[in-house]
């Protein structure tokens, strides 16, 4: 089967028929890459009609996953997914042993995965249609309007009943305020009594016509480690929370979907649509030795660029704190600033 992507390029075809093509492909590349998990634990029989699912590809995440699973469970998730590649430092036998989650392990490439999409979009598939699903990181949180008093349940019923089938979440970096390094991060622990600070301002946005997303760039990463090619830098619009369906795929990590409808989380009209954030606890005392292993492995996109860009500023110092640095406090905060947006969500 060829790549579909030659058909975006092919100006005589309809872009919708690119796009329906590009899907198909996703889907049926997915269903041929379930062959390489193998399930470990499967409860999947437990998820209950309405329940909230949380997907998550990991590789070495052990000290993460105490933290992170509390901070799901107590905001509403109610099963998680989880596919193991290949750790080996117990984050495997410790999920297996975890009520509410399932659990396949591979062995196989995450970069020829699709770095680790086509699981996901397998996983999604088979057990997430007709379900809210989350699909996010060990070290990305979600922060939406009212979280501190209203549950997921709360926001995807509200999602519901305006007629949406996917939530937005700009990925927001967040980092200590001085040294990484300094304070080492103790497993359970939580990460953003460490890395407490982000950038209030410094993003740029511009919208992909073919996909209809937004594309999101700047924050503490752009201006430290790509501070010569911007454009070089990580992409931080994501698209995590989907009522998932089973003609829908990813194509690039939870940054755009297919069919293009999905992506639409914006108002072009002047107004605003809800929105929340991703906080990013990658930058923890352990960041140096994860990129270093990361970089070894070469299985990120564009041959670890952003890995290499990673290692290079490393060796200059990993003090990512500014004089415009802020401390975060609530979602209250982020709306103010205008990372985050209510919409017409009372």
């Amino acid at each position: 089967m060829q790549v579909p992507m030659a058909l975006k390029r092919h100006s005589l075809i309809p872009e919708r028929l690119r796009r329906r093509a590009e899907r198909q492909y996703l889907i049926a590349r997915a269903v041929n890459r379930r062959r390489a998990l193998k399930p470990v634990v499967d409860r999947t029989a437990r998820i209950g009609k309405g329940a909230i699912l949380a997907f998550v590809t990991l590789r070495n995440e052990r000290e993460r996953l105490p933290y992170f699973l509390d901070y799901y469970r107590r905001l509403g998730i109610d099963h998680f997914l989880f596919v193991n590649n290949d750790s080996d430092d117990g984050s495997g036998a410790y999920l297996r042993d975890q009520p509410d989650v399932s659990l396949w392990w591979t062995r196989a490439s995450y970069k020829k995965s699709r770095f680790g999409m086509d699981w996901i979009n397998w996983l999604l598939l088979r057990y997430g249609t007709g379900h809210w699903c989350l699909t996010v990181d060990p070290d990305e949180f979600l922060t939406y309007p009212h979280c501190d008093s209203r549950p997921l349940q709360a926001l995807t019923s509200w999602l519901d009943g305006s007629g949406r089938t996917s939530f937005p979440a700009m990925l927001l970096d967040m980092y200590p305020q001085g040294d990484i390094e300094d304070t080492p991060y103790e497993e359970g622990g939580d990460p953003f009594a460490i890395a407490s600070w982000f950038d209030p301002a410094n993003y740029t946005i511009s919208k992909n016509s073919y996909y209809g997303n937004l594309w999101i760039q700047g924050g503490p990463r752009t201006r430290e480690f790509f501070r010569a090619d911007p454009l070089a830098g990580p992409a931080l619009n994501k698209i995590p929370l989907v009522k998932w369906h089973w003609r829908y795929a990813y194509v690039s990590s939870t940054h755009m979907l297919l069919p293009r409808q999905v992506n639409l989380v914006y108002d072009e009209d002047g107004g605003e649509q809800a929105s929340g954030c991703l906080l990013h606890a990658k930058f923890l005392s352990t960041f140096a030795r994860k990129s270093e292993e990361e970089l070894d492995r070469r299985q990120h996109y564009a041959d670890s660029q952003e890995y290499q860009a990673y290692h290079a500023g490393l060796r200059k110092g990993t003090n990512l704190w500014c004089s415009e640095s802020r401390e975060f406090r609530d979602w209250r905060q982020l709306e103010d600033l205008g990372l985050i947006s209510r919409g017409n969500w009372a």
